[in-house]
């Protein structure tokens, strides 16, 4: 699963030619979790500060991880997004 963006311990991914609706894989020691492109957690957890900071990564990188997503729907290779600071 190609790494897209990491930031205070959390590993964001995507994976190629993955199914419905648009969404990336955030890692975080031994918790995982899955959030739609909009944000929406779709299924596991992180810690609840771990979570905000995904949120506003989200947030801020929306039309990237979007653009991101288009490019591994069409088997293109998918770039890296920058972490929060």
């Amino acid at each position: 699963m190609p790494t897209v963006s990491m930031f205070y311990g959390i590993i964001i991914s995507m994976y190629f030619n993955d199914h419905n609706p648009p969404h990336f894989h955030a890692r975080y020691q031994d918790y995982r979790a899955i959030f739609s492109i909009t944000g929406e957690l779709l299924e596991g957890d992180l810690p609840l500060n771990k979570k905000q900071l995904v949120l506003a990564w989200t947030e801020i990188h929306r039309d990237e991880l979007s653009a991101n997503w288009e490019l591994s729907k069409n088997g293109e290779d998918i770039y890296k997004i920058a972490p929060l600071r």
